[in-house]
């Protein structure tokens, strides 16, 4: 208990301390500390080469280096800018600050009278998306693991909370999810979430990949429209773009999307094409990969066996 709360402690401290500075500071700091984490430490490289190199194999060593690095300044941008968004982006000034290609469309479902699943990745800042929304008034609902540290998991979910997004734990949500889905809100979904060997698996980047068959489910059974989204940061910290790359309404969904499995080879593919035009701004470090899909099914094991 006493080590879980220093932790916390520390946390806020560092916390408190990167506000002091500026963001321009920031930013400098983080491009020190991308090459600390790649040229010297090597900070969990072997995952991270063997992402990338698994779905652009043309990459050549120097071009895998680089796309580390910049992913690391991603990476440490992205909780930089979510210390700093509040002080210095709000509902009266936040145009100067994002720029939004899809607004008209995104604005439709956002403000629709039936619920919308947003799905999005590990890619860009999607904390900001959901700080977005919610500070102009609607607020959205997405699933998530409790950390282990009690004390900083409170904090965590509070500052969310304080701007709109609300945290379920992952275990033991369903009937909330569904009364989320029921009363017509923003359910918020990471959609590149390993699932293990049991979920539904399709390809994801060229790569076999698990994914939770509940994403689909809440559209094809819940009337409720997914927005594949994304919030990538632009030329300069905290200045982002606020897209989609594809929306699947139940009311005029072709008829090969009506299936769980099609629809979610559908949302990984148009995730996909997002990840393909800034490939730094992915978490390669993430271990999206971590199962691989059974060879044998359980008929075959069983005569196997016999």
């Amino acid at each position: 208990m006493l080590r879980r709360w220093l932790e916390y402690l520390l946390i806020r401290c560092v916390i408190s301390i990167i506000g002091i500075f500026s963001i321009q500071c920031c930013e400098t700091a983080a491009r020190w500390l991308a090459w600390l984490f790649t040229d010297l430490l090597k900070f969990r490289r072997k995952i991270i080469v063997e992402n990338l190199t698994s779905v652009y194999p043309e990459m050549t060593p120097a071009e895998v280096q680089e796309t580390t690095r910049k992913m690391w300044f991603h990476l440490i941008m992205m909780a930089f800018e979510v210390v700093h968004a509040p002080r210095r982006i709000h509902d009266t000034n936040y145009l100067e600050y994002v720029t939004l290609p899809d607004q008209a469309l995104m604005t439709r479902y956002l403000i629709d009278y039936r619920p919308m699943v947003a799905v999005t990745g590990h890619f860009g800042n999607f904390e900001m998306a959901g700080y977005l929304t919610g500070m102009l008034g609607m607020p959205s609902y997405t699933v998530a693991r409790k950390l282990d540290n009690e004390f900083l998991h409170e904090y965590v979910n509070s500052f969310r909370a304080t701007h709109g997004l609300f945290i379920f734990p992952k275990d033991g949500s369903a009937n909330r999810v569904q009364e989320v889905i029921d009363g017509g809100a923003i359910l918020t979904i990471l959609g590149d979430q390993a699932a293990g060997n049991k979920g539904c698996w399709i390809d994801f980047l060229g790569r076999p990949a698990a994914c939770h068959k509940a994403v689909a489910l809440f559209t094809l059974s819940g009337n409720a429209p997914m927005v594949v989204s994304y919030c990538k940061r632009l030329d300069k910290p905290l200045h982002f773009e606020i897209g989609c790359t594809g929306v699947a309404d139940p009311v005029d969904m072709p008829a090969e999307l009506r299936d769980t499995k099609k629809l979610t080879q559908w949302y990984n593919d148009r995730m996909a094409d997002a990840i393909h035009r800034d490939p730094d701004q992915y978490w390669w470090v993430h271990r999206r990969w971590k199962e691989k899909p059974a060879r044998k099914t359980a008929k075959h094991k069983k005569n196997q066996a016999a």
